[in-house]
Parts: structure tokens; C-alpha cells; sequence
């Protein structure tokens, strides 16, 4: 990746000023071998992934193992209407751990949603951090360690969101294909797929 990437002229990578990617560690040393300039801004969509994961353990140390209850607790709940918000309350009436670890997430996500500059969203990301030591460990400790990464996405509030997306559709063009024995039929296909 290193290879292909530093084939460019060092005057557009130059250019580079930020690079959203998920928590692996790789990462970080190739934008900054590869692109001088540019910010690691660790991609939202990851760390909410991370305090997802926390919150689904949770769920199941409680003992809730309903399919139904998973999905309206990971969910953005803004997004849950009456009646899922009605079930979500009476998922929560078993565990009050539960309870706060759901509103812990949401906060995380508020905070996500709100428009703020670096600085804000370190500060409140700290103070989110403190409350979460105990019933979020996991992923408080992932977000610490992450943490200038992840506040950088105030600067410019950038995503991979659009590369993410086409990963996916690369990966539903190999499914639909069974696999492709030919990489140049795979390479035609997507390239098919992405003109317009």
C-alpha cells in the first residue's frame, strides 16, 4: 500500500490535510510516512462500532438475549419511533447497568452530532470518559487510546463514510458473482458498476 501510495509526486500528497481510517494501528505510520501533512482522523462510524460492542456484552451479561432488544439498543435513538422507543423503555427496566451504559452511548453519539471545535470535543469527550471507566470500559480504554485521532474529527467533521460505502459494493459485486476466477471480468464489473 506504502508502494502504490508514494507513487504520487510528493506534491500532492503534500496536499493531503486529512485522512479518516478505523483503529488499526497500521494506519496512523502510513498517513504519516505517506502524507506529511495531513491529520489521522479516526472514523466516527468505528468508534461508535467500539461502544456498540461494549454495550452489546452488556446486554448480554444481563441476560436480555432478544434479537429485538439488541437492535433498539444499538440503535441511534433518535431515529426509533413510539413504539420501538416503548419497547426499548421495557428493555431497560432489567438493568439499570444497562440503562446507564445505553444513555452513555447516546451521549457519545450527541456528541458526535453537536457542532463543535477540537477543543470542545476533547472536553467533552473527557467528561464522557469519566463517567464511561465503569460501565464502558472497553471501549473508554480504545477511545484513550485514540483519543487525538478521534477528536480531529471536529476540525472538519470528515468520514470514510463514502469509501466504506464503495467496499461494500465491491464486496456485494464479488458475492453476486460467486467469486471471479477472472480478475480482469472483476475489474471490468467494477468498473461497470462506478461509471456513470
Amino acid at each position: 500500500m506504502i508502494e502504490v501510495l508514494m507513487a504520487q509526486p510528493i506534491e500532492i500528497r503534500e496536499r493531503i490535510e486529512e485522512v479518516s481510517v478505523d483503529m488499526w494501528g497500521g494506519f496512523p505510520k502510513v498517513i504519516k510516512k505517506v502524507f506529511p501533512n495531513a491529520e489521522v482522523i479516526i472514523d466516527r462510524f468505528h468508534v461508535m462500532k467500539v461502544v456498540n460492542q461494549d454495550l452489546n456484552k452488556l446486554r448480554r451479561a444481563a441476560g436480555i438475549t432478544d434479537r429485538q432488544s439488541k437492535y433498539l439498543l444499538l440503535s441511534n435513538g433518535k431515529n426509533l419511533n413510539p413504539e420501538q422507543i416503548n419497547k426499548l423503555e421495557l428493555t431497560l427496566k432489567k438493568s439499570e447497568c444497562l440503562r446507564i451504559a445505553y444513555e452513555m452511548k447516546e451521549k457519545f453519539r450527541e456528541i458526535y452530532e453537536t457542532n463543535l471545535t477540537v477543543k470542545k470535543g476533547q472536553k467533552k469527550i473527557k467528561e464522557w470518559l469519566n463517567h464511561a471507566q465503569v460501565f464502558l470500559r472497553e471501549s473508554a480504554a480504545t477511545i484513550e487510546n485514540h483519543f487525538e485521532g478521534i477528536c480531529n474529527y471536529f476540525i472538519h467533521r470528515t468520514t470514510s463514510g463514502v469509501m466504506e460505502g464503495i467496499n461494500n459494493r465491491i464486496k456485494l459485486i464479488m458475492r453476486q458473482g460467486y467469486g471471479f476466477s477472472n480478475f480482469n471480468n472483476f475489474k471490468n464489473r467494477v468498473l461497470a458498476c462506478f461509471s456513470d
